[in-house]
């Protein structure tokens, strides 16, 4: 940074147990960019990101992935297990952990899969990844039996980790690819109903409870989801949710027959929208994750019916989100930084050990995917003009993003 610059600092809020046990610090209570030029965030933490090494290095590896969340101002993430091998075992888990020791420039958690291979069949080597995960998921396949999952749950609490689910019922998708709503009606597309992700939230917020395993729900998208979720915390569920950025931002108004605006679940309706706003409003929505699924330009590249399902948000999630929801006055940036920073940590049960990234909050800039990190370029933010550009991040006393 230039010198002589005026840099405010917005400080973790009072929680020890993030600190490492150091001395706690305090947050502000309201916080403007004021006249300040720079302002320095504590690092944010993403709980759900596809870096896809082993086994899909074309599409992202743990170098380009981690760079690219330094570059977003994430000092942590945690990694998706949709590989090859999936860690399904302490044999397959070693391959990615050997990678992300040589290569990730900021610390990445990976992830254990909860079934062998994410078929949904035979329970993974939960106890033995236990010591090297951050939790379980079957990220990117729902788990479809009851049993299964509730045996799972039951296995995890033991291990003091959570569940984490993606929610699809895939008796329900029907072929679809996008929402269920007007815009699939009106250009001849299947639709993915809203039932086939708030079925299955209904069906394990039950079982957390009978279990008494903390249980954390991916990507909500729907406003049914966000009720369910809501009623199982007020009937004291152990039980938390992340949304991704285009679902706060974006709805099937938005959507055109690009392969950028696939995703998976889909964009739904205004109504649903705005119901994640609220739930972000009232906390039943707990923190905000991107979902980072890079793929290849070809994948991208054949419109809504024949892409990969997936978009890149690392690199543009803090400014989408603080020029649409704090500059549009739906939420503070104190709870900006708690949805980005404080909150992920506190769930998942990571120290903050002063971490932290440097903004230029009144820095107008375009999105363009090929300044990108990322070896990803699928984004439906293109083009968008934006406040905020990230001008540094530090982890563990090294910069590992710098904008010069």
């Amino acid at each position: 940074m230039r010198e002589n610059v005026a840099v405010q600092v917005f400080q973790m809020p009072q929680l020890p147990e993030l600190c490492g046990g150091a001395d706690s610090i305090s947050l502000p209570v309201e916080v403007s960019a004021g006249d300040y030029e720079y302002i320095a965030f504590p690092g944010f933490f993403d709980v759900h990101v596809h870096f896809r090494e082993p086994g899909f290095s074309y599409k992202e590896t743990i170098a380009s992935g981690s760079r690219a969340a330094a570059h977003g101002g994430y000092t942590g993430v945690a990694a998706m297990p949709n590989l090859n091998p999936v860690p399904d075992s302490i044999e397959h888990l070693c391959e990615e952990l050997e990678i992300i020791r040589r290569d990730a420039v900021i610390p990445v958690y990976p992830y254990g899969a909860i079934t062998v291979g994410e078929k949904g069949e035979v329970l993974a080597d939960l106890e033995g990844m236990a010591p090297d995960v951050i939790a379980f998921s079957d990220d990117g396949k729902g788990v479809q039996d009851r049993e299964k999952m509730r045996a799972a749950m039951l296995r995890a609490k033991a291990l003091h980790k959570l569940i984490v689910a993606h929610c699809e019922d895939e008796s329900l998708l029907r072929g679809g690819y996008i929402h269920d709503g007007a815009y699939a009606k009106a250009h001849g597309h299947p639709g993915i109903c809203s039932e086939s992700e708030w079925g299955p939230i209904a069906r394990d917020v039950a079982l957390a409870g009978e279990t008494g395993c903390g249980y954390h729900v991916c990507h909500v998208s729907t406003k049914e989801s966000v009720e369910v979720i809501r009623k199982a915390k007020a009937a004291g569920v152990d039980v938390t949710c992340e949304t991704a950025p285009h679902y706060l931002v974006l709805d099937e108004n938005d959507l055109l027959e690009d392969g950028r605006f696939k995703m998976n679940p889909p964009l739904r309706s205004k109504e649903d929208r705005e119901a994640l706003l609220e739930g972000i409003r009232d906390g039943t929505i707990d923190m905000i994750a991107t979902d980072h699924a890079p793929h290849s330009r070809e994948e991208k590249a054949k419109g809504l019916k024949g892409s990969a399902m997936g978009i890149v948000g690392l690199e543009t999630a803090f400014p989408v989100l603080y020029t649409r929801l704090v500059l549009g006055g739906v939420i503070s940036l104190k709870k900006l930084i708690e949805l980005l920073a404080v909150n992920p940590r506190r769930r998942f049960g990571i120290p903050y050990r002063g971490e932290y990234t440097v903004w230029d909050l009144k820095k107008p800039v375009t999105v363009d995917p090929e300044r990108f990190l990322s070896k990803g370029r699928a984004t439906p933010f293109a083009g968008w003009q934006l406040m905020g550009e990230c001008i540094m991040t530090v982890s563990d006393g090294k910069t590992v993003y710098s904008r010069d």
